[in-house]
């Protein structure tokens, strides 16, 4: 099983993927959750039935024509505004009650523009700290190997890669079905650089067993007989934690939509580039590749 010979197909599809990600957040963006954009959220329960057309307009004809607002599957409204003062939210309930008949409220949470932007702050050195530590550690691990360096930086490589194409998803998801950024999103990356990275170490870990072991004086032979030798384990490791995330979505609902969401398409796409991106990688720096690619994509599969 040649899986090492496919790298510019893997390269290629990986870029496609990608490609379309920047697309779309180039055209939805990314929706913010009120830990990255301030504002308020509230988080009602109505004791008739209220449309959400209705209840749309007549946040328009209160002054929050701005509003987003979503209908979970318990039937609860969540109301996102600008960031309300105590007053503010107390009118705008007596309105929404004179309207609509009697509510409850079940949540309430406000952030200030500055707490916003502390937040957006730490998550990205939150990523950026991983990102280097991961780089460093791998390093270290592989520092009696030839060119440790290369070990580390594929690995990292293969960590932006999985952020990037979970970015991107979640972007067309964001668009479609109207789902923020917020917090629980940052953990679910953070738990995917921590998948990604452990499957990706196996790999190289039976790479410089096999080295050491002399299997063959060429490292595309070598780094291919390693993917093989692990690949049972790796996609039976990514089978388990799918059927995990997929009960999660199931069964626990909108509470935590986010970090499973981020989670299934980071442990598919982790699994990819453990097998697919970050070996091929070793390869392409070892034998000087890097300009292949662009000779290689008008040939059609010629490598």
């Amino acid at each position: 099983m040649n899986i090492i010979g496919k790298r510019f197909y893997f390269f290629a599809l990986s870029g496609l993927i990608i490609l379309v990600g920047f697309i779309s957040l180039a055209t939805f963006g990314l929706r913010y959750g009120i830990e990255f954009s301030s504002g308020s959220i509230v988080r009602m329960n109505f004791e008739q039935a209220v449309e959400l057309g209705d209840l749309r307009q007549e946040l328009a004809g209160l002054g929050y024509g701005n509003a987003l607002i979503q209908h979970t599957e318990a039937g609860d409204y969540i109301i996102r505004t600008h960031e309300l003062t105590g007053e503010e939210k107390t009118a705008l309930e007596e309105a929404l009650a004179a309207r609509f008949g009697q509510l409850q409220e079940t949540e309430f949470n406000t952030v200030s523009p500055m707490v916003a932007r502390e937040t957006a702050q730490n998550a990205a050195i939150a990523v950026a700290v991983a990102a280097i530590g991961i780089l460093l550690y791998i390093t270290w691990a592989f520092h009696r190997m030839p060119k440790p360096f290369h070990y580390g930086s594929c690995a990292v490589i293969a960590l932006i890669h999985d952020t990037l194409m979970a970015l991107g998803i979640f972007s067309i998801i964001g668009g479609v079905l109207g789902w923020e950024v917020d917090l629980k999103f940052i953990i679910g990356i953070l738990a995917v650089i921590g998948y990604s990275v452990n499957n990706t170490v196996v790999v190289f870990d039976r790479i410089r067993e096999n080295q050491t072991l002399g299997v063959s004086p060429d490292f595309e032979v070598v780094v291919n007989r390693s993917l093989v030798e692990t690949l049972s384990r790796s996609l039976n490791t990514s089978l388990t934690t799918l059927f995990v995330v997929l009960a999660l979505m199931l069964f626990v609902g909108v509470s935590i939509q986010n970090f499973a969401a981020v989670l299934l398409i980071g442990v598919v796409a982790g699994t990819f580039s453990s097998i697919g991106i970050a070996p091929s990688l070793l390869v392409v720096w070892e034998r000087g590749e890097w300009g292949r690619f662009w000779q290689w994509l008008p040939l059609h599969g010629k490598s």
